[in-house]
């Protein structure tokens, strides 16, 4: 599944929660998960923008290692 639909549908989800709990009178429900849902945003866009294939991370520079040849 494309990474851009897998997070449409989290954001789906999540927006429908947050609406049905408002709905019910749970606003303190919906209250409580604010900060996950800020840290939720946060993965999204990084996700979003962040390289499909990584390189491996290289060596410390000042480690002490030469890196590998």
């Amino acid at each position: 599944m494309a990474r851009k639909k897998v997070v449409t549908i989290v954001l789906a989800v999540v927006l429908t929660w947050s609406t049905v709990m408002t709905v019910l009178g749970h606003e303190t429900a919906v209250a409580v998960v604010v900060p996950s849902l800020g840290l939720l945003v946060q993965q999204i866009a990084y996700a979003l923008t962040a390289p499909d294939h990584p390189g491996a991370p290289g060596p410390v520079v000042g480690d002490g290692q030469e890196p590998p040849r």
